[in-house]
């Protein structure tokens, strides 16, 4: 009888023991403690504002939870040095040049810090190494942002009011445009004037096309000048004759010119001696003279008696 008090005791005692257990094998379940007893690293970086970071929120890598910010010290000035414990398994995945950036849990969620970046040719981080840090969007940078949106959509608005408004009271081109008849015949005609224009483009383009296929077509003058080699080549060459031609008669006019200057010339006598001149001029007025009376004795002598015969044969000889 008086061992049954003792073997309630020890199996209250049992049953206390493994209550306890139990409820600290749970602390450690759901307050994640057992992550204190892995072994860890601890790395650094600066922030210039961590936006409510605080201790012993998490610390994420490929979308797993690789360790917790272990401490928040201000440094140097508006500087905020950030201290991360980072579970030893997952840093070998972690490089010296990768980049830590503020995130949250969630849309609304806690705070939290993510890597992510690097390059396999650098080497592995190690404990002491400071992260670079990319700097990202806080929510306060979003209101600002969209505050300053907003200051730009009333400026538009506004002067989009008064743009309209002068377009309703007729001023301006749109306004003229929208309430004077006369601008708008105005611009009809210019645009008729524009088709018109078009038609006449089109029907160039329509003739340039015929005359092009008219180059095409074999046989003609046009498409042996463009095609044929001989053609072309013997136009080349009396093109190149032309050419001399012309150089001839250059040269005939400068010697003109040349000997024309040279009173001792007979082109200079005849242009610069006027006594010379009016030599020849009586020279070809006696010749005149003398034709004409060389004219007058040979009708005189067809009328002779002694000499008519002859030329009465002679017409006779011709007719038949």
């Amino acid at each position: 009888m008086n061992n049954t008090p003792k073997k309630r005791a020890v199996i209250v005692g049992l049953f206390v023991f493994v209550g306890l257990i139990f409820l600290v094998m749970g602390i450690l379940i759901i307050g994640n403690l057992h992550q204190t007893f892995k072994k860890k690293i601890e790395v650094v970086s600066l922030f210039d504002d961590v936006s409510g970071l605080q201790v012993g929120n998490n610390i994420w890598f490929s979308g797993v939870k690789i360790g917790t910010v272990s401490k928040l010290d201000f440094y140097e000035e508006r500087k905020v040095k950030v201290m991360m414990k980072l579970e030893d398994n997952a840093v070998s995945y972690i490089h010296k040049d990768a980049f830590v950036k503020l995130s949250t849990d969630g849309l609304i969620g806690n705070k939290i810090l993510v890597i992510y970046g690097g390059t396999s040719n650098t080497k592995l981080v190690s404990e002491g190494d400071t992260l670079k840090v990319e700097k990202t969007f806080t929510s306060e940078d979003m209101i600002n942002t969209l505050q300053e949106n907003n200051k730009n959509l009333l400026a538009i608005t506004t002067d989009f009011k008064l743009i309209s408004s002068k377009i309703a009271k007729g001023e301006g081109t749109i306004g003229k445009l929208l309430t004077d008849d006369a601008v708008y015949a105005h611009l009809d005609s210019a645009t008729l004037s524009l088709q018109n224009a078009a038609d006449k483009a089109q029907h160039l383009i329509s003739s340039l096309t015929k005359f092009g296929d008219g180059l095409n077509k074999k046989g003609t003058l046009a498409n042996e000048l463009t095609t044929d080699t001989v053609v072309f080549n013997s136009l080349k060459t009396s093109v190149l004759q032309i050419q001399k031609m012309a150089d001839n008669a250059n040269d005939l006019i400068a010697n003109l010119n040349e000997a024309s200057s040279n009173p001792n010339s007979s082109i200079g006598v005849l242009l610069h001696d006027a006594e010379s001149g009016a030599r020849i001029k009586q020279t070809i007025k006696n010749l005149e003279t003398s034709s004409q009376k060389l004219d007058e004795d040979l009708e005189a002598v067809q009328h002779n008696f002694l000499l008519r015969g002859f030329f009465r044969k002679k017409e006779k000889a011709k007719t038949e």
